[in-house]
Order: structure tokens, then C-alpha cells, then sequence
């Protein structure tokens, strides 16, 4: 399906506005500076907690980590808050990750006030598997459309073997069985449409991709991610791609230099 000029701002502004640090960061539990350093410690034990923030005069000032409190008042083992870990909760989830590859966690700016706290733990939540299936989707979309404008009349079938291309054609009669109205294009698995740009030379050089074991190596992660993604499974092991995604989140919308879709032509 081509995408027209329209389609890609609105794209841009869905990836880029869609879901934010809000969205997904977890409220920062908090004491008074003079709380007795022993009880919030056996809290954070109780709730598994790895930091606390610490408020002074009713504002949350900095904070304590369970490996450095000990005895006595909070206010001894109080760290303050350095902007590098701070993080406004309008920030998109793009640059969000780009920040947690350098920090454990951040602490999140809530109209001035730091008042959550976000790790990439909270990556799992809904809204970021959301945020990253529809990436995943849409590279899809648009290396499907590659193939079609630049493979035309079936010719990408020379790149694929002859058993990937009877599983297609298979899975092409049982939809078209159900009245599904596809083209065998549309039956093959993400893995094969990364064959066949591994081995087109002309749709290679429309990627960044140098190599054809750079390109396989890409596309297998990828769908990786998104069978865990569409299973409900822990991404905790796809945090490369994610990342790689995050800052590739302009080339994913808007497609690769020298491609253009119909519409745009």
C-alpha cells in the first residue's frame, strides 16, 4: 500500500507524540529527609525497591539507593539529583531509550518536580510493545512494497528456494480458500523478504546495510522482536534492536533515500 505525504506526518507524529515517558513511568515512593534510615531500608527490602526519593521541606530533593543506606537519618545517605539522570515525562519513548543506554534508570520531571521514575523494565508495559509492534509492522509494510515495485511480476521468487516459495503458494490457496484476496507476495514470512533483499543487490543499496550477512543478521533480529512482541514474551534480549529501531525512527517512517511510494512519485 502506498503511503502518501499525508500519511507520513501522521506516521511521524504517532511514533514521535503517540506514547511518552508518562505513559509508561512508575510514581517514585518517597520519605522525609528525617525518616530513620533502618525502616526505609526494611521497606525497600519489603517492595524490592532499588531507590527512594527523599523529600526535604515536602519536595523530593534527591534520593537514597538500598545499597548505600545504613543507620541513622536518610538525610546522611541523601544523593542529589543530577540533570544527565533526569528526564521530562513529555519526552517520547524514541529518545527515551537513546537515554537509558547510558543510565540504569531516570527520574522522571513532572511540571518542575521529580515525581517518577522510569528503567527499562518499563519497556515491557503495553504501550511501548505497542509503540514497537507498529514499527516492526511498518518496516514490513514498506520492504513488501520495495519488493513489488522493484521485483515486478514475480521475478523476487528467483531469490528464494523452492521450498520457501511452495509454503507460500500453499498458504496463498488456503487464504484465497477463505476469500482472502492476496497475492503470493503477501504470504511469505518476514524472514523471506530478507533473503530476497540479501540477495537483490539493486534493494540492498537502498538500505544501509553493507553486506548480505549484515542484512540477514538485521531482518532475524527483527522478526525476532516481533514474535515476542506478538506472544506476549519477555523483549528484555531484543534491547540491540530496540535500540537500533529508536534511532532509526525517521528512516522507518519515512522509507529509505532513492524509494519512493506511488503516491509520492
Amino acid at each position: 500500500m502506498p503511503l502518501s505525504a499525508s500519511t507520513v506526518h501522521s506516521l511521524r507524529r504517532v511514533f514521535h507524540q503517540g506514547f511518552v515517558v508518562h505513559d509508561i513511568a512508575e510514581p517514585l515512593v518517597s520519605f522525609d529527609d528525617w525518616s530513620p534510615a533502618e525502616k526505609v531500608r526494611a521497606f525497600m527490602e519489603s517492595k524490592r525497591f532499588e531507590v527512594v526519593g527523599i523529600r526535604k521541606d515536602g519536595r523530593v530533593d534527591g534520593y537514597v539507593e538500598l545499597e548505600g543506606i545504613g543507620n541513622g537519618l536518610c538525610a546522611e545517605y541523601m544523593k542529589s539529583f543530577d540533570e544527565t539522570q533526569v528526564i521530562l515525562d513529555s519526552t517520547s519513548l524514541a529518545d527515551l531509550v537513546l537515554r537509558l543506554k547510558t543510565q540504569r534508570r531516570l527520574f522522571v520531571s513532572i511540571l518542575g518536580r521529580i515525581g517518577g521514575i522510569i528503567s527499562r523494565t518499563d519497556l515491557e508495559k503495553p504501550p511501548v510493545r505497542m509503540w514497537l509492534f507498529g514499527m516492526v509492522t511498518l518496516i514490513e509494510m514498506r520492504f513488501s512494497r520495495m519488493i513489488e515495485r522493484l521485483c515486478p511480476d514475480g521475478s523476487w521468487k528467483q531469490f528464494l528456494s523452492d521450498g520457501r516459495t511452495q509454503k507460500a503458494e500453499e498458504l496463498l490457496a488456503e487464504r484465497r480458500r477463505r476469500n482472502q484476496q492476496l497475492d503470493l507476495l503477501d504470504c511469505i514470512q518476514f524472514s523471506d523478504k530478507g533473503q530476497i533483499f540479501a540477495r537483490n543487490e539493486h534493494l540492498r543499496s537502498l538500505t544501509q546495510f553493507e553486506s548480505r550477512r549484515q542484512i540477514e543478521d538485521v531482518f532475524k533480529r527483527v522478526e525476532r522482536l516481533r514474535n515476542n512482541l506478538a506472544h506476549a514474551q519477555d523483549i528484555h534480549s531484543d534491547w540491540d534492536t530496540i535500540v537500533q529501531l529508536s534511532e532509526n525512527l525517521d528512516r522507518v517512517v519515512e522509507g529509505p533515500p532513492g524509494f519512493k511510494d506511488a503516491d509520492n512519485d
